[in-house]
């Protein structure tokens, strides 16, 4: 295989589209303040500011000449009807450390010989050079105290630069120095024409030479080769550019993130000391939490910060193109400086403190296995650390000690009719479909892990018996959360009196149980005896809870053992509600939400209070849990992903002795592997052009729709509309969703 050259960042590229009107923005934020929760969000495209083409459209590639020798070209092609000027500002500054109080010394970006000139006491010396004749603009990365507060501070701010070109504001160093400097190219470009500009950022000074147009011709063509030899055989083009740029897009979303939860609640020395009410607001309880590192963001525009559980999932399209950097981040999030001493893992740094779904030995699993399944090492050092957050799980999260788990909302944010992460409305606990279902996945995880490692370390075979048991106990459990009249599992509030609520929404929540399946080959108990053993022994002394484990079926004459919440008897039943139509099953996915409840709403009354749940298959238009995003009625991937690889272990014990009618009602008996096919299919159809010319995820954005220029441009959003798979929420590479790589990826793979 070709070097991974998108892997190590030596070949980027980078696209933005530039309105040639004055943005909007008093509009979006006029017309958005106005519209209430029943109205969609005003976009940009919905203003008009792009129509008639008026926009520039910017492409900036990136290249290594060496490791710290990187070629840049920017290239502007004006899309609209008339010659219009461009105003582009390559930039360097630095990041102010100097004024915290710490360390003084001030770095400095000097003119010199036409150049920008950064010299740093620790990073050494960087020189930008740019092709032309660029003016060159210096200012000081300091906030500009006139503005903000109405105090003296800095001659030249950090707006500094952009008065200056805008305004023609005497804001910008005459003497040619500063900690933030800018290379001005003024660009007048005609109709349908592109300008180049050429830079090069390297310590000695290289210029946009003969090298320098070498090192951007192979760092592109290496490129190309890579991804051509990614994709597996028979991805057709389109499918091939989903691919690409799904994995580009989760190299692009990774950021330094700095976060020193100790300072921040005590403050830097040359600053104004915070407020007393934060030493007991949030994180107060996360002092050791110190984050200075590069990290895999669910989206560097908009949600500029790590989540737990996102983080899991994008370590699995990343470990396509760079599985260290994936099996790094597993391990990061785990680290002492990260991993809270009671075992719980940072959720995101608003609140470190919330519960976001155990999904990290999963992905460490998919990531090994998308390694060769040959690095022991990292699988031994996860285990262990994951080790503390199960136990942190099952002391804080099983309420009355009976193997049936809490958590919160569990990253679903509003799919219950209550939040779950309040205090209930009523006295008493509230029983999660799935948060048992996550926890007795997340057994049968860590029994995998044990198993592999035991292999090589009899040792391990101690912990595979340890999980396998306590996967019993969970699983015989659940069967308290499984409502036999609906053939489906909800989550029940246990009142402090004895009495029980359940909750019977249809939603993801009663689907995850599937998602706590794993199976067990004969070879496997041949090769492990003592865990085998164990295995009987347990089967024959502890009845009440051999049936998750026992269950057996004959392939090919070797006989299988299915691990399961959800018993053989049930999955039909529950897969009949899964790919009906009618409910779950969409064009594009499963929804979170059964489109049942649009026309049957649920709702119940607690304390006198009405709470309902109604089929949204778009924005949310309630405020629980921050109206941010909505998990009623819309399709999320990583959810889909887990389900489909459900399916597909389902299929894997039981062959193609078990049919399912798909989708329900349709009169189709499929295979449970077509099922699983059937699905990533449908998921991967949300970007893929359909017979007119149109990808759902652009819904009724026309100009992404029929401009050539744009239409092959994809954006993975952060949840797809329930009903026609337009992208909804955060849109600039929502890292989660970049798991439709994976499952093109699974095309090529053996089942």
């Amino acid at each position: 295989m070709v070097p991974r050259r998108d892997a190590e960042h030596s070949w980027m590229r980078w696209s933005y589209l530039y309105p040639q009107r004055e943005f909007p923005y008093e509009r979006l934020v006029g017309e958005n303040g106005a519209r209430s929760r029943l109205d969609p969000e005003l976009e940009l495209l919905d203003t008009g500011i792009l129509d008639d083409n008026r926009y520039w459209d910017v492409t900036a590639d990136y290249a290594k000449a060496g490791p710290d020798d990187i070629c840049g070209r920017v290239r502007v092609r004006n899309a609209g009807p008339d010659d219009v000027t461009l105003h582009v500002l390559p930039t360097l500054r630095f990041r102010n450390t100097w004024s915290w109080g710490l360390d003084d010394r001030t770095p400095v970006i000097a003119d010199k010989d036409a150049a920008l000139v950064a010299e740093h006491h620790d990073l050494g010396r960087l020189v930008l050079v740019g092709d032309g004749a660029p003016a060159r603009l210096f200012c000081d990365n300091e906030s500009n105290a006139r503005r903000l507060w109405g105090v003296d501070g800095p001659d030249f701010p950090k707006d500094g630069i952009a008065d200056h070109v805008v305004l023609g504001a005497p804001t910008v160093n005459p003497e040619g120095t500063g900690t933030k400097a800018a290379l001005w190219y003024r660009l007048t470009v005609a109709a349908g024409e592109t300008a180049e500009i050429r830079l090069r950022l390297s310590p000695d000074g290289a210029g946009v030479d003969d090298d320098w147009a070498r090192a951007m011709a192979d760092r592109e063509r290496e490129a190309d080769e890579f991804y051509a030899a990614v994709a597996p055989e028979g991805t057709n083009a389109d499918e091939a550019r989903v691919l690409r740029q799904a994995l580009a897009g989760m190299i692009w979303s990774k950021q330094f993130f700095h976060f020193d939860v100790d300072r921040w609640l005590d403050g830097d020395p040359a600053l104004p000391p915070p407020p007393p009410g934060r030493q007991r607001g949030r994180n107060h309880e996360w002092r050791h939490l110190n984050n200075a590192d590069v990290i895999s963001m669910p989206d560097t525009w908009e949600y500029p910060w790590y989540a737990a559980w996102d983080l899991a999932f994008h370590c699995v399209p990343l470990a396509i193109v760079d599985p260290q950097f994936a099996k790094d981040q597993l391990l990061l999030l785990c680290r002492e400086w990260y991993m809270h001493p009671n075992g719980q893992l940072p959720a995101y740094e608003w609140a470190f403190g919330d519960v976001n779904p155990p999904v990290h030995a999963w992905a460490a699993l998919r990531v090994f296995e998308l390694d060769g399944r040959r690095d022991h090492e990292f699988l031994a050092r996860l285990f262990h650390k994951l080790l503390l957050n199960f136990t942190w799980w099952v002391n804080r999260k099983d309420a009355a000690g009976m193997n049936v788990f809490e958590g919160g909302f569990l990253g679903l944010d509003n799919i219950g009719p209550i939040d779950r992460s309040a205090q209930l409305p009523v006295e008493g606990r509230l029983a999660q479909a799935d948060g048992t279902a996550w926890m007795a996945m997340y057994c049968l995880n860590l029994l995998e892990i044990a198993l592999v490692l035991a292999e090589h370390d009899p040792v391990y075979e101690d912990m595979a018996t340890k999980f396998l048991e306590h996967f019993a106990y969970i699983a015989t459990a659940s069967e308290s959360l499984w409502d036999e009249d609906a053939g489906f599992y909800h989550d029940v509030l246990h009142l402090t009196d004895g009495g029980k609520v359940p909750l019977p929404v249809r939603s993801v929540v009663g689907l995850l149980p599937l998602a706590a399946t794993t199976t067990l080959g004969s070879a496997t108990l041949q090769r492990l005896p003592d865990f085998a053993g164990r295995m009987r022994w347990f089967a024959e002394h502890k009845p009440a809870f051999a049936a998750a484990i026992a269950r057996t079926h004959d392939r090919d004459g070797a006989e299988g053992h299915l691990l399961s919440v959800v018993p053989p008897e049930r999955l039909p039943r529950i897969l009949a509600v899964m790919l009906d139509e009618d409910e779950f099953l969409s064009p594009h996915g499963l929804r979170a939400l059964s489109a049942r409840h649009r026309g049957e709403p649920f709702s119940v009354d607690l304390a006198g209070v009405k709470y309902s749940v109604d089929y949204e298959p778009a924005e949310s238009t309630t405020g629980l849990f921050g109206g941010n995003s909505n998990w009623r009625g819309p399709v999320w991937f990583p959810v889909n992903h887990l389900l489909v690889e459900a399916v597909e272990r389902f299929a894997r014990f039981y062959g193609d002795d078990v049919t399912v009618e798909c989708p329900t009602g349709s009169g189709q008996r499929r295979t449970l592997s077509d099922v699983a096919d059937e699905l990533s299919r449908r998921l991967i159809a949300t970007f893929l052009d359909g017979p007119e010319g149109r990808r759902p995820v652009f819904g009724s954005a026309e100009q992404l729709q029929r401009d050539p220029a744009l239409h092959d441009r994809l954006l993975f959003h952060e949840y797809f509309h329930g009903d026609t798979g337009a992208g909804l929420g955060a849109s600039h590479q929502t890292g989660w969703t970049g798991l439709v790589a994976d499952l093109i990826m699974r095309k090529g793979r053996p089942s």
